[in-house]
Order: structure tokens, then C-alpha cells, then sequence
């Protein structure tokens, strides 16, 4: 294995982390500014508030795009198995 090799394999499991992170990222950035927005407009400032309605996001959204997420590290899986018998 060659340095340019293993700056692929690492360029292309870091590219499969923020694709396989990017949904529950995207739900818990969008819940956040809405309750900051509400939070702005009413002026209550209760800590809690912010923490459940996203727990509960990101877990909906980890469970409708748990498919997408396999596919995506099934598919680093497979790129990097297949470098296996030609010695990467």
C-alpha cells in the first residue's frame, strides 16, 4: 500500500461519515433554530426545551433513514474489501 492508497481510503471514509451523519445533523440543525425561534418570540428559556424535541428528532429521523446509512457504509465496505486481493 502506497501513501497515495491510504489518503483515498481516508479521503472516502470521512466522505462516508458525513453522509451517513448528515440526516440525524440536518434534523437536530432544523429542530434547534425552530426552538430558538420559539424560544426568541415567547422569551421562556427552559434548558429542557431545547434537548427533547431533538433526542426525538434525531431519533425518528435515524429510524426512517436507516436504510440510506447502511447502504452508504455497506457500500465503503465493499470498496474496501475489494482492494484486499489486489494489496490495496
Amino acid at each position: 500500500m502506497n501513501p497515495a492508497d491510504a489518503l483515498d481510503i481516508g479521503q472516502a471514509a470521512i466522505w462516508t461519515i458525513v453522509l451517513a451523519s448528515s440526516p440525524a445533523v440536518i434534523a437536530a440543525m432544523l429542530v434547534g433554530i425552530s426552538i430558538a425561534l420559539v424560544q426568541a418570540l415567547t422569551q421562556v428559556q427552559e434548558i429542557t426545551l431545547t434537548f427533547v424535541p431533538k433526542i426525538l428528532a434525531i431519533l425518528a429521523v435515524m429510524a426512517l433513514s436507516a436504510p440510506f446509512v447502511g447502504s452508504v457504509i455497506f457500500s465503503f465496505a465493499e470498496q474496501t474489501y475489494a482492494r484486499i486481493p489486489n494489496g490495496f
